[in-house]
């Protein structure tokens, strides 16, 4: 059984990550075993044709706690579908495609985005997006990743003026 963890990439309960595809240069992710798909914040969704493709131009604040900074997002629809959150509630949700940089690696995931502005993370990794890749550590954080918030034009508290 051991055996079988050899392979997999270690990840902490949350992580910063990349969504390249979209122009998302850092954003923190919860990794969230509980939750059966990955969703990402967003907001002011509008839906477009381009090129006989379905698309959804939307906005996102990418940073914990700051509404002040936000990112103008657009993807092809993949696909719609009812989502049930951890409360209980269904929603009919927009779903992505597209690739999660994590740390030094990159994998693609279906993402549904939803209004995520009062929740503690922007970003949910689910179990169908870590299955087979990940082991998560739940004791412990950023395994892959360590906290680019000079991205978006603030300094790294830990950095030296």
């Amino acid at each position: 059984m051991i055996s079988d963890f050899k392979d997999k990439i270690l990840l902490g309960w949350r992580e910063w990550v990349s969504l390249p595809g979209i122009g998302i240069p850092a954003i923190k992710a919860k990794v969230d075993t509980g939750a059966r798909t990955s969703a990402l914040h967003a907001y002011q969704l509008e839906t477009f044709v381009e090129n006989g493709k379905d698309k959804v131009r939307f906005k996102i604040h990418p940073l914990q706690k700051r509404t002040d900074i936000y990112l103008e997002c657009v993807a092809d629809i993949f696909d719609q579908r009812v989502v049930t959150d951890s409360g209980g509630h269904r929603e009919l949700r927009y779903v992505i495609k597209n690739s999660i940089l994590i740390g030094d690696y990159e994998f693609d995931a279906e993402i549904t985005l939803t209004d995520r502005d009062t929740m503690r993370f922007r970003m949910l990794l689910g179990r169908t997006f870590l299955k087979n890749k990940f082991i998560v550590d739940s004791a412990s954080s950023y395994m892959q990743s360590s906290k680019p918030e000079s991205l978006y034009g603030i300094p790294n508290k830990r950095s030296k003026k």
